[in-house]
């Protein structure tokens, strides 16, 4: 039985630890995962995911600020064969990925060489992909760039939003380990090195990506309303408001290209429509300030916006480059 250290710090893993835990090919000898941390409106201190998971199962946790010498030693101590890493937040050095017998594997959110990086599910459904997947690759220092074991694909849809695209992508976890995990553990599995040439990358988001510029395409628009569903979320200024969008799609059954891009041509029974720079935008759930998601319909009942309203367009920052995005703040 392989003896597994997981390092990670998102509800992500989670159907991949449960399978782990009940595969019998596997014992989860111990867990790294972020300090716990403030967050909420209280700002309270809370307990991770995977640290209460761990806690639950008796299981060692260890929660460094960073992983140096002495974290090192810690990881060698438990005598891994294998390291399995995912969303886990920081960087491993050289000496680290080593360690096990068996080296360090990645869990990546994405069919690499596609969307390097550290949003890699928001981008490619931001981005429009009709498909996204898991591939489980050997760690290396360069970001995402280690060879590969195979990928988990999933799919989709015009309307999945990036918190539904995740929930799949976490299933999906599981055939892909019990798929690699056997010839893994026997030696025997190949590794297929990427293609450099082939890489795109994708960012850590930031509040400002949230914004709208009703010139380009409605197929554009709608996958980036879906795509930063829940964070960090695409606002529309109405009636001197920012409103937040839920879920959007594109309306096939009216366009007036005479119209002024961000222009509320009406409604359907599913949202508010509104004219871009190439066919017509729905929108279909909004949250005011402090409010709940709600539907066009309910939205519009207490919060009416008139048809030739124009929507201010904004110009939306790059999410995927063919380089490695610099460091930003936002």
């Amino acid at each position: 039985m392989l003896k597994i250290v997981f390092m990670g710090s998102d509800a992500i893993a989670l159907p991949a630890l449960d399978w782990l835990a009940g595969s019998g090919l596997a014992e989860i000898v111990a867990v790294f995962t972020q300090p716990d941390r403030a967050a909420g409106r209280g700002q309270k201190v809370q307990v991770n995911a995977i640290k209460h998971w761990a806690q639950a199962r008796g299981l060692p946790v260890l929660q460094p600020i960073k992983l140096g010498a002495a974290e090192q030693e810690q990881l060698a101590a438990f005598k891994p064969d294998l390291t399995l890493v995912m969303a886990y937040g920081h960087i491993l050095k050289q000496g680290a990925i080593d360690t096990p017998r068996l080296g360090t594997l990645n869990l990546h959110t994405s069919i690499l060489p596609k969307y390097r990086g550290a949003s890699p599910i928001q981008t490619a459904t931001a981005s429009g992909e009709p498909e996204t997947g898991v591939t489980l690759m050997k760690l290396v220092l360069t970001l995402d760039a280690g060879p590969v074991a195979g990928v988990e694909r999933v799919s989709i849809g015009p309307l999945d939003t990036a918190a539904e695209v995740e929930a799949r992508l976490a299933q999906a976890c599981v055939p892909l380990l019990a798929r690699y995990l056997p010839t893994i553990a026997a030696g025997t599995q190949v590794f297929t090195p990427q293609s450099d040439s082939a890489a795109t990358f994708c960012r850590r988001l930031v509040k400002g990506d949230g914004v709208l510029d009703f010139s380009v395409p409605a197929t554009v628009l709608a996958a980036r309303i879906n795509g930063l569903n829940p964070w960090p979320g695409c606002s529309v200024e109405l009636n001197g408001q920012s409103v937040k969008l839920g879920q959007a799609d594109v309306c096939h059954l009216l366009y007036d290209k005479s119209s002024v891009p961000g222009t509320v041509l009406g409604v359907d029974v599913d949202g508010l429509l509104v004219g871009t720079g190439q066919g017509t935008l729905r929108l279909r759930l909004f949250q005011r300030p402090g409010g709940k998601l709600l539907s066009a319909a309910e939205f519009l009942r207490g919060f009416p916006v008139t048809p030739g309203t124009v929507l201010p367009s904004h110009p939306m920052p790059a999410l995927v480059a063919a380089v490695p995005f610099p460091h930003r703040k936002g």
